[in-house]
């Protein structure tokens, strides 16, 4: 009997997401589930697309996100995302996680970058979880628990210190606790004021059910800048003593001083890996973007204002633009504009690109979906490494860039099934156009989706098509190391 699919997607350049070559062929999907890979001619199918002269890839997985809110918000919320070809996102990064906390307060910053007021509402993991399930995405979501967000729930404000015993066993507790209730790893932000000052010690204390549970030690390093290395050894000791695998979140070596230590930081980092489970994230962009914090400013650092509470009328201004406005100094003009948002031309694209390159690296665009003006790697990350770096400089193949997107990043997270086209695995899938696609976000305009996507599946369901979002939301929770 011919095999009768739902869907077939005929005579496309097939990237499987495993780094293999390319290749001519179709594709069939069942039901949430790809049915079967190659010459499909004597199958049909409800719907056919003839995808001549595009490429057919799985769905990209946004390895760094901070969209614990806008998964929860509805389908135009995850535009940005659906628009460059993601299907998965990975939220609670940095130490900052939407659950579980309870509080009627704006906390304190970083928190506030992913809720406001009404926001902080989930107890437990599990009720974040309930909430995934009652109110899909359009994305496939995987959650982190953030020790930022535990600390303020344990600590109160009162988090400028290092924990005390009785706190460190609470967080520990829940830490459990959410792991058995759906989240796949444990997240650390410890260059922020709040998680700072936990020692080294506390980390691992906190992180301990990691181990039994086989989750992942996530972290926002300590430091990025003169103390990069010492960070990473820090990173690799939490990991060694845990004994589970560890991730370091955007990497990169920050400040004009120590532009070119990517040099130091990738021989570390390789050397490691033979050791330990080691890998990073990275995003294609030469500036970060995150909460603004006065005392960090520097007068040879450009900053731009993505949101202020008190002032909102200079979202998208430079901020000595704002400090000359107010005729003072850029940190007094900072102070003024709190709480707020900050982009920071803080690299070198140098070390961007041999940090992409390096084969230990994937993709996270990191974007901060609740920006007035965001940065643009919000909208533009995906197609940019796929145009500008593969495409345009041929800094890595298509082939490799599709890698470190999708199959890379599914199997060190431990998505199962999820990140290549084969038989049995998730219908995740995006059709673009490989001599198109391009991002088209800038900082003075981000919010711009890109060209070249045509057309979006999550678990089998169009959610993206010819620049529209289709109103679909069949994302799913999905757990480390469970189908």
């Amino acid at each position: 009997m011919a095999l009768r699919c739902d869907l077939i997607i005929r005579d496309a350049t097939l990237f499987d997401g495993t780094g293999a070559p390319r290749r001519v062929g179709d594709l069939g999907v069942t039901g949430d589930r790809i049915a079967a890979v190659g010459d499909l001619g004597g199958a049909t199918a409800d719907r056919e697309v003839i995808a001549t002269g595009r490429a057919l890839a799985p769905g990209f997985i946004d390895a760094h996100t901070h969209d614990d809110r806008a998964v929860l918000m509805g389908c135009e919320c995850l535009r940005c995302k659906s628009s460059q070809g993601v299907t998965t996102v990975v939220v609670g990064n940095c130490g900052v996680s939407l659950a579980p906390l309870v509080t009627e307060k704006r906390p304190v910053p970083p928190l506030d970058l992913v809720g406001e007021n009404g926001w902080w509402r989930f107890g437990s993991f599990s009720e974040y979880a309930e909430a995934l399930r009652k109110t899909p995405a359009a994305v496939n979501t995987y959650a982190i628990v953030g020790h930022q967000t535990l600390r303020y729930r344990v600590m109160g404000e009162d988090v400028y210190r290092p924990a005390k015993d009785n706190e460190i066993a609470e967080m520990r507790r829940i830490v459990a606790e959410s792991l058995a209730e759906g989240a796949s790893g444990f997240s650390t932000g410890l260059w922020y004021k709040p998680s700072m000052h936990a020692p080294t010690e506390e980390v691992i204390a906190v992180a301990e059910p990691l181990r039994a549970a086989g989750g992942m030690y996530f972290t926002h390093m300590r430091d990025e800048a003169d103390k990069v290395c010492a960070s990473i050894e820090e990173t690799l000791k939490i990991g060694k003593r845990v004994g589970v695998p560890v991730w370091i979140s955007h990497h990169k070596c920050s400040m004009p001083e120590n532009y070119g230590r990517s040099v130091q930081t990738l021989a570390l980092l390789e050397a490691s890996a033979s050791l330990q489970e080691v890998a990073y994230d990275m995003y294609p962009y030469p500036a970060g973007s995150t909460v603004l914090m006065p005392d960090r400013l520097r007068d040879d650092v450009r900053v731009i204002i993505t949101w202020s509470i008190p002032h909102p009328e200079f979202a998208g201004k430079d901020l000595k633009e704002v400090a000359r406005g107010w005729n003072t100094d850029i940190r007094t003009a900072a102070e003024r504009l709190l709480p707020a948002g900050a982009i920071t031309f803080q690299m070198d694209e140098e070390d961007v690109r041999r940090i992409m390159a390096h084969k230990m690296s994937v993709i996270g665009s990191d974007g901060i979906p609740h920006d007035a003006h965001p940065h643009p790697r919000l909208w533009g990350t995906f197609p940019r490494v796929l145009g500008f770096y593969s495409r345009q400089l041929g800094l890595l193949t298509m082939e490799e860039a599709v890698h470190k997107m999708t199959g890379r990043t599914a199997s060190l997270f431990g998505m199962v099934d999820r990140g290549v086209l084969k038989p049995g695995a998730y219908a995740d899938l995006v059709l673009f156009d490989p001599h198109k696609v391009i991002d088209r976000a800038t900082f003075e305009d981000p919010k711009q989706p890109s060209d070249g996507i045509e057309e979006v599946w999550t678990n089998g369901v169009p959610t993206y098509r010819a620049g529209e979002m289709t109103g679909a939301t069949p994302g799913r929770l999905i757990r480390r190391n469970r189908d």
